[in-house]
């Protein structure tokens, strides 16, 4: 029987952890435990010294177990399985307790935090002996890539990657290339021409070689993993295969639709107008009413649709910005003209954003706060047909503030495309509540996904401005073209696996599968795993009625042999 050696490392976090566990305490307990050969506390573990001590250890004392408590495992797994590697030891053989967000920054007491943290790491190291070794699995990348999506960031990531000399298929369900973008005016804060920037960028992905455009198209499926992906086509009534290795998605956002919101009188009072109806006007070179007059007072109001429990409680961000650009237009088109600018707070986010934001102040505008909260601005059409009243209570000065306008334009919310969920299923990611993909880590993974393979790009991740979705994308095209490099790609060894003697083949397992990896063998009469599509997220084990799928790493020993470690621990420290 093999002897386990297990090196067990508690972190401090710097004081992340250490001010509300006692580190030192839960060294001297583990060191306690059966098989526990080493422990130690260290100030920073994912630190270069942090895992130097680890890799000296394990060839010093002849580990085959490492135990490290620290933080979140989404964090600094994939590191200590790396050192695991460098020390010559299968990096399955070890298991992380997060006693950070788990411990330390959600409790108060820091005697019960120490307990609790004891228990954790003990549970960590019962659980560790029943590790078995598991090796590194590859799939050929085919070097082409699927982009959904044209406007400014699908064009970017498509021209970086086609400048590659690889292939791209770029699929616009319009019939013009440009999103939103295209109809746009200028863009903030230099107020440069949004149409010349956009019809270059249109120009130079409709002459490059190797990009193959598709408007008016539509994905209907998607099958396949990471390196061998298929997609069925639908193109002006045609139906057409293609391959490729990689996905990106950058379908973009869409406005809201303030008509809902009953204070403002969009759709039913005139001269009530969107953003998007403003930006129309400004593309066409003139501003007026309903009546064809050029507006003597125009308002402008903030936040619709954004930043309100009962529509959107999210931040559209570029918004204020937005107004700002529509007040400098404003004023050089029309500059006898009275403007107001009502927001709720003024946002300026990005470079010279602050500076546009002090720029424009000095002009002829009025700015007044109101609260988006509880105290909506109220437009009410005047007798005389030719102006409304916008009525609120001016926050900075507690006053009952009176508007006369002949325009008031709407600074409505951006939202996530409709078919958001459609393209998400196909693709097999994931939304958020407010129906925008999800990646699959906010801070050091922002352009993947939890599905090897597919990327996701500008503004159907979240709300932001033009610089920073061109960003996103030629970092996902980035991550694309290294994985065609390679030729090869690694892909996710802790999969379910059919035990085919007790499989009785009720398909329970295919039917919850999340990632459409399990199939039924018609000829055995059992299901089985396609371990590439596999992402081992464990509903098939936990479905199957007879016990016959089990989860890699995560098998029924491990996970009951964590939990009796945590509960003696616990007994003994009571």
């Amino acid at each position: 029987m093999e002897e386990y050696r297990i090196g067990v490392y508690i972190c401090w976090c710097g004081t992340n952890i250490a001010m509300m566990v006692d580190v030192e305490a839960v060294v001297e307990e583990i060191k306690k435990l059966p098989n526990v050969t080493i422990a130690k506390d260290y100030k920073y573990m994912c630190s270069d010294p942090g895992q130097d001590l680890i890799v000296k250890d394990i060839k010093e004392h002849h580990l085959n177990r490492i135990v490290v408590a620290a933080c979140s495992p989404r964090m600094h797994e994939p590191t200590f399985r790396k050192a695991l590697e460098n020390a010559g030891l299968n990096p399955y053989f070890f298991e992380m307790a997060n006693i950070r967000e788990q411990v330390s920054w959600v409790h108060t007491d820091r005697i019960e935090a120490t307990r609790k943290a004891k228990g954790l790491v003990a549970g960590a190291v019962k659980r560790v002996v029943h590790h078995k070794a598991l090796n590194k699995r590859y799939v050929d990348i085919h070097p082409a890539t699927l982009i959904i999506g044209a406007g400014v960031a699908g064009m970017s990531a498509a021209l970086e990657i086609a400048d590659s000399g690889q292939k791209v298929h770029l699929v616009e369900q319009c019939n013009q290339l440009g999103g939103m973008v295209r109809k746009v005016d200028l863009n903030y804060p230099y107020l440069n021409s949004s149409r010349q920037t956009i019809s270059q960028l249109i120009k130079n992905t409709e002459e490059h070689p190797d990009i193959q455009i598709y408007t008016e198209s539509k994905i209907d499926k998607i099958s396949g993993y990471i390196g061998n992906f298929r997609a069925l086509l639908s193109n002006h009534q045609e139906q057409r295969e293609l391959e490729f290795g990689n996905i990106l998605i950058a379908t973009g956002l869409k406005s809201f639709d303030p008509s809902i919101i009953e204070n403002y009188g969009y759709k039913r009072i005139p001269n009530v107008i969107t953003s998007a109806d403003f930006e129309k006007m400004l593309y066409s070179g003139l501003i007026h009413c309903e009546n064809g007059k050029e507006p003597g007072n125009i308002a402008i109001i903030h936040c619709v649709g954004s930043r309100n429990e009962n529509y959107h409680p999210y931040c559209s961000r570029t918004c204020c910005m937005t107004a700002l650009k529509y007040i400098n237009q404003i004023s050089s088109a029309a500059p006898e003209c009275n403007i107001y600018d009502i927001y709720a707070d003024m946002r300026a986010i990005g470079k010279d954003c602050e500076e546009l934001y002090a720029s424009t102040s000095k002009k002829n505008v009025m700015f007044l706060m109101f609260d988006q909260q509880h105290d909506l601005p109220v437009i009410k059409q005047n007798g005389n047909g030719k102006t409304v009243s916008i009525e609120f209570t001016e926050l900075l000065s507690g006053e009952s503030i009176h508007i006369q306008a002949n325009m008031v334009v709407l600074m409505t919310a951006v939202e996530s495309q409709a078919n958001n969920k459609e393209i998400a299923h196909l693709a097999g990611i994931s939304t958020d509540k407010n129906g925008f993909f999800i990646e699959k880590h906010p801070k050091l993974d922002p352009v993947a996904t939890t599905t090897e393979g597919v990327y996701i790009a500008g503004t159907c991740q979240s709300p932001k401005d033009i610089p920073d979705s061109i960003v996103q994308a030629k970092a996902a095209a980035a991550r694309i073209l290294a994985t065609i490099a390679k030729g090869k790609v690694q892909v996710e060894v802790t999969t379910a696996q059919v035990n085919e003697d007790i499989c009785c083949g009720c398909q329970c397992c295919a039917s919850v599968c999340p990632y459409s990896a399990i199939s039924y063998n018609e000829d055995k009469k059992v299901s089985e795993v396609n371990e590439i599509l596999c992402k081992g997220c464990g509903t098939c084990a936990s479905a199957c009625p007879s016990g016959a799928i089990v989860s890699k790493h995560f098998t029924d020993n491990q996970i009951l042999s964590q939990i009796t470690g945590v509960l003696e621990m616990q007994i003994e420290t009571a």
